[in-house]
């Protein structure tokens, strides 16, 4: 099952392919990469289609239920999904072929979209909802505008410190106080966890960027030696942690939930806890780009927002949505109000800049 966030990952790392991608493309798509479906309505869009990428999985199985569904059933507008990978969206948009009108992707991505002059210029004036649910103005862009956010953070078992409590990124370091292995990501699964050790380290976390990536590894090689996994998926931290492989590990804050249900004595810490956005974008030359902005518009509500919050472990971009949540359902995610100001966002003009070069540095410092 795809996961939105490691299908984000895969793109960061192939977008250089996108030459190799163009001669793909038509291949690609008359093979009818990943899944297609439609939502049935009544007939108020006059037959109109728009068509939207996701990453599919679960993900998007929320997203019809929570969005494309309700969205046919107010406009009469039918969605059609496409689950395609980065390249070949990209190589069709080079050819002036898009096969989608709106895209959703992480914010990361759609400013390297931008790069390959894959966007339509947005007019912010056609979304009516980006005031009225508040969107941070941070999360709009003059091409994309972002819906949710997921986050990484400490996932810790609650019976492996004789009832103490990692408060902090420093915890996480200290395996005297906290006994045990510890997992990190590995590129394959997200951005290098730089910030985390930096954070470790006593660095303010409103004075992290630019990161002093010298410094950062200096203290990412004092935890190597209790490091016994590099995470590559969303369920791993879940798995080594439900082993005893782990006593601590990063993880992407939604997955806390779901092993608590199973009975896995786990809790998360939110304490400097990095947020990354997701968000939707109108594909260069979309074919139905009034549906697009239509499309757009109805998942920014704070009403949707809520109604994927309640389907998928995802944070709403809008502040207003959390008060159409109830307390349980609110306090379960890490953008509720009472837990924003613990984290920070990830700085995306540094990483497009420099990731590249941390994580080549970074497999040469897990390798050694």
């Amino acid at each position: 099952m795809k996961d939105a966030r490691i299908d984000r990952r895969l793109f960061l790392r192939g977008i250089g392919g996108i030459t190799a991608g163009v001669a793909a493309a038509t291949t690609l798509a008359a093979c009818g990469t990943g899944t297609s479906r439609v939502s049935s309505g009544g007939g108020k869009g006059g037959g109109k289609t728009v068509v939207v990428r996701d990453s599919g999985g679960s993900y998007g199985a929320a997203l019809q239920k929570a969005i494309y569904t309700p969205f046919t059933e107010e406009t009469g507008i039918q969605v059609k999904v496409l689950n395609l990978d980065d390249a070949p969206l990209l190589a069709q948009i080079k050819q002036g072929r898009p096969q989608c009108d709106l895209i959703n992707n992480s914010m990361m991505s759609h400013h390297k979209y931008v790069k390959q002059d894959a966007l339509e210029a947005l007019d912010v004036d056609r979304v009516k909802s980006v005031k009225s649910a508040k969107i941070p103005e941070n999360q709009i862009t003059g091409h994309a505008i972002g819906s949710s956010f997921y986050g990484q953070c400490i996932a810790y078992r609650t019976d492996a410190f004789g009832g103490k409590k990692p408060e902090s990124w420093a915890d996480f370091w200290d395996t005297g106080a906290f006994q045990g292995s510890r997992a990190m990501v590995h590129p394959d699964g997200d951005l290098p966890e730089l910030e985390f050790a930096l954070l470790a380290d006593g660095v303010p976390m409103d004075k992290l960027y630019p990161l002093d990536v010298d410094h950062a590894f200096e203290v990412l090689t004092r935890l190597r030696g209790d490091i016994k996994k590099f995470w590559d998926s969303g369920p791993l931290p879940g798995v080594l942690l439900s082993r005893e492989e782990v006593t601590m590990s990063t993880v992407w804050d939604g997955r806390i939930a779901d092993l608590q249900k199973q009975g896995v004595p786990v809790e998360r810490q939110l304490n400097g806890i990095r947020r990354q956005f997701q968000g939707y974008a109108i594909a260069k030359g979309a074919a139905n780009a009034d549906a697009a902005y239509q499309l757009m518009d109805f998942s920014l509500r704070a009403e949707s927002q809520a109604a994927l919050a309640k389907a998928f472990p995802s944070n709403p971009s809008s502040p207003v949505a959390y008060a159409k949540l109830t307390e349980d359902e609110r306090n379960a995610l890490a953008g509720a109000p009472q837990y924003y100001d613990k984290g920070f966002d990830a700085d995306v003009d540094w990483w497009l800049k420099n990731e590249s070069a941390v994580t080549k540095r970074w497999l040469e410092w897990a390798r050694g």
